[in-house]
């Protein structure tokens, strides 16, 4: 009776533990990802320099004065279109002198389950874009999917 118990228990005790379930996944909703070139040579880098990025219907900028050469901006998941002004700030501080661009960025949001311990996260699919101010042009007005980050999804030449 004893062997009984014991089997029983040992048994139960293994099949009642579940399987730790840790997301080891990057479940990341991607961000869209800017590169800058110079409009004179297009194969060239060219870094912006003190750039402010405010998002439509906000007041704090998303990045001040920032020097790079490519970006990752966030788009609004909860809507279909995400409007950012895009400014460089003059050296002496006069705001007189700040030149301002428009980037409009519409696309379809879409859901994407990852799995049960990561959950969701937001694709960005039939995206399109329009510029304004002092961006020249854009390598691309269309993408058919954002679904990552791991590389610029658009050149932007200015």
């Amino acid at each position: 009776m004893k062997k009984y118990i014991a089997l029983f228990l040992l048994i139960a005790g293994l099949t009642a533990c579940e399987k730790d379930d840790f997301c080891t996944q990057n479940p990341v909703t991607p961000n869209l990802v800017l590169r800058f070139y110079d409009m004179d040579n297009t194969n060239d880098l060219k870094k912006f320099e003190r750039l402010s990025i405010i998002a439509e219907g906000k007041t704090d900028s998303l990045f001040t004065n920032n020097t790079n050469d490519s970006i990752a901006i966030p788009l609004d998941a909860t809507s279909q279109k995400t409007v950012y002004t895009l400014k460089m700030n003059d050296v002496g501080g006069n705001t007189a002198n700040n030149q301002t661009a428009t980037l409009t960025i519409e696309y379809n949001p879409e859901d994407d389950f990852v799995s049960r311990s990561c959950g969701f996260r937001v694709i960005y699919e039939n995206v399109t874009l329009d510029h304004t101010g002092w961006i020249d042009s854009l390598s691309t007005k269309e993408i058919p999917l954002i679904d990552n980050q791991s590389r610029a999804h658009v050149q932007v030449f200015h």
